[in-house]
């Protein structure tokens, strides 16, 4: 993702925080909003990757403690001419994964003890392929950010929303309604913004995924199966932490019948024939020398 997308997210997470600090104390709380949001997206810049690995209970893993797994994350970083990223395992038995990270030079790819028991290592490779591709294109920094930013507005909502009618001497001219309309109107804003991002990054990933990996028909393969496990099994981590749901690959929310309209992913089905369509396009998958071909 360019710089230009990165500061314009950066710029409606932040103007979110002043619309609820001003929703909730009128000017002042509109300048500690803008204090809290600038300390925010510092902190969300250094440490939210760490924050979401560890939120999940992730377990970094080497080549010795997880050979398989290390060593086809090692190949494709090969193949994608990127930097070796740090790899986890979650346990989980809701088959997903994502990626975090700053950029290429710190960054972590991670998946559920779910996905690594239900796929075969070709499907391992199209999924952690897509996550190579998120961290190549730089998405990892603003899914993290988003995911941290949009959690603490929600936070901030809530509590202008607890604390709204007790305090009568701000400079608030909404009162009451104010806080309400913080409440609602903020973290579905957040979550639009999360939409807006997560939606056509996963398009992008899944044709750069398809290309590192070599065959686009493991990866739809795989976000088949993945679908299925995450409409049965539920992420209790993922039900409790919402707006870090856009780090996935496929929704951990689907357990619970999230409404397809606030979803953070595309189709699953529409992914799938856009890469049933790349490989026609191909006309033979292309399986490249690797240790899972």
């Amino acid at each position: 993702m360019s710089f230009a997308r990165v500061a314009l997210m950066l710029a409606a997470m932040t103007g979110l925080f002043l619309a609820v600090g001003y929703m909730i104390g009128g000017q002042g709380g509109m300048i500690i909003a803008l204090g809290i949001a600038l300390a925010m997206n510092f902190f969300a810049y250094w440490n939210s990757d760490k924050m979401v690995l560890r939120m999940y209970g992730a377990r970094q893993v080497d080549r010795h403690t997880a050979p398989a797994f290390y060593g086809i994350v090692e190949q494709l970083a090969r193949r994608a001419k990127m930097p070796m990223p740090k790899v986890y395992i979650i346990e989980n038995p809701q088959p997903n994964a994502f990626a975090t990270g700053r950029n290429p030079e710190n960054a972590a790819v991670a998946a559920t003890t779910g996905l690594l028991n239900i796929l075969n290592t070709e499907e391992v490779a199209g999924v952690m392929a897509h996550e190579l591709a998120h961290v190549k294109h730089r998405d990892t920094l603003t899914m993290t950010i988003t995911a941290t930013i949009a959690g603490a507005i929600g936070m901030l909502a809530n509590f202008g929303l607890f604390f709204g009618a007790a305090n009568r001497e701000n400079n608030n001219p909404l009162g009451m309604v104010g806080a309400i309309l913080a409440a609602i109107v903020a973290p579905m804003a957040a979550m639009l913004v999360q939409m807006a991002i997560s939606r056509t990054n996963e398009y992008a990933a899944d044709k750069a995924g398809a290309e590192i990996c070599g065959n686009p028909l493991w990866l739809a393969s795989a976000l088949e199966k993945l679908e299925r496990g995450a409409s049965r099994i539920d992420n209790n981590t993922a039900e409790a932490n919402p707006a870090t749901a856009h780090l996935f690959i496929v929704n951990p929310l689907h357990a619970h019948k999230r409404d397809s309209l606030f979803s953070t992913h595309p189709s699953t089905a529409n992914r799938v024939a856009a890469l049933r369509q790349m490989a026609s396009a191909n006309h033979r998958p292309v399986r490249p020398a690797s240790p899972w071909g």
